[in-house]
């Protein structure tokens, strides 16, 4: 194999394929990214058994060929020639290694023979449809802040992508539903045609991820390809294919509160950054801020026994009976942070019932959170 190409190229494709290589491996070919050089350039693919990368480079193919080489180590090496060089990438049959030379510097990386190299998306995908990169980051990064760390409730350990029925009219949505137990999140859009009948599937944390990274071109056709067992993202030159958690996520609209009546419209910038300010003397391990309502005032409290207390004051559109709640000051930080117009709207029922939050005048996403006792 012998293979000439940019290093700006070569180097961005690494930075999206080498992120799913693990630093530590028990199984050495996973530690490695397979470089395939054919007549459509060089095709780079990464794997951990769970999650699979694969980019086509545009590059000066010399002789066809195949070989694999630790994926860290190139993507280091690339990242620190200079730029405009021009890499050449050639494997030396009998020893077994991959020349990587770019002007006077010359390394050589050993290899493992790409015949070992796991092959993850085999298989069908039943259901495909497309989106705009914005409309996969909105649904993403709209709920991702949700899903749960917690490894024994693997089932929420990612985002739940479905296809719901909206309203009475049955307008169908393409949702996306995240939830650690404390709080849930749920974003939503018009269902995309070839969406109709995908099963609900939950996508892992660490695709959320990588997801995320992919998308920066807001404009970019996203394809996303499902079978009840994988997803396939398309976008540009890159394919990540992962497979899904297998386990039922629960009914999360049972969660979801129907009837809380006390209304609270709030400056969401304000609101934040009072939050913020008196949860500083708040302890490490609660981070209980408490909100006390009375017609037209909002008081924030916080009170530690072991550095302190702090209030702050609002004035607030609020008309309902006076209620006194609390929350965990860094999940409320979280939902502000989502909120994109200028004010916020909680639905409040009583002291021990979750609250629900929204952007005013904005009906495609929403959140929950459950209160803690102060």
């Amino acid at each position: 194999m012998k293979v000439t190409v940019e290093r700006a190229e070569l180097l961005k494709s690494l930075s999206h394929v080498h992120r799913v290589v693990e630093r530590r491996n028990t199984i050495p070919i996973l530690a490695n990214v397979l470089m395939r050089a054919g007549a459509e350039g060089l095709e780079l693919k990464a794997t951990d058994l769970d999650l699979e990368v694969v980019e086509n480079v545009p590059a000066e193919i010399g002789q066809p060929g195949a070989t694999t080489v630790p994926a860290h180590v190139l993507y280091d090496i690339v990242r620190k020639l200079p730029e405009g060089a021009q890499v050449v990438l050639e494997t030396s049959g009998e020893r077994g290694s991959l020349q990587v030379r770019a002007g006077r510097a010359r390394f050589t990386l050993q290899t493992l023979p790409e015949t070992d190299f796991p092959d993850l998306a085999a298989g069908e995908f039943g259901h495909a449809f497309t989106l705009t990169g914005a409309q996969v980051r909105r649904l993403v990064d709209k709920t991702q802040f949700a899903i749960s760390t917690e490894e024994t409730r693997y089932y929420l350990n990612g985002i739940y992508l479905h296809v719901a029925t909206a309203n009475a009219q049955g307008t169908q949505v393409l949702r996306a539903v995240a939830t650690d137990g404390h709080r849930l999140a749920q974003a939503q859009l018009a269902a995309p045609e070839g969406s109709a009948g995908m099963p609900g599937v939950i996508v892992p944390r660490k695709t959320v991820a990588e997801m995320q990274k992919l998308l920066e071109d807001k404009d970019a056709s996203v394809t996303v390809s499902l079978s009840p067992t994988k997803i396939r993202i398309h976008v540009g030159s890159v394919v990540l294919t992962s497979k899904l958690i297998d386990g039922t996520f629960p009914d999360y609209g049972r969660v979801i509160p129907q009837g809380n009546d006390k209304t609270l419209l709030v400056d969401k910038a304000d609101f934040a950054a009072a939050v913020d300010r008196v949860s500083t003397v708040s302890s490490e391990r609660g981070r209980a801020v408490k909100l006390s309502l009375t017609e037209g005032k909002l008081l924030l409290s916080v009170t530690n026994p072991d550095s302190g207390s702090a209030t702050e004051e609002l004035e607030v559109d609020y008309e309902a009976e006076a209620l006194d709640i609390g929350f965990n000051s860094r999940y409320l930080l979280d939902i502000a942070a989502q909120i994109e117009g200028d004010v916020a709207e909680l639905k409040l029922a009583d002291p021990g019932s979750p609250t629900l939050v929204r952007d005013k005048g904005q009906a495609d996403a929403l959140y929950v959170l459950m209160p803690m006792r102060v």
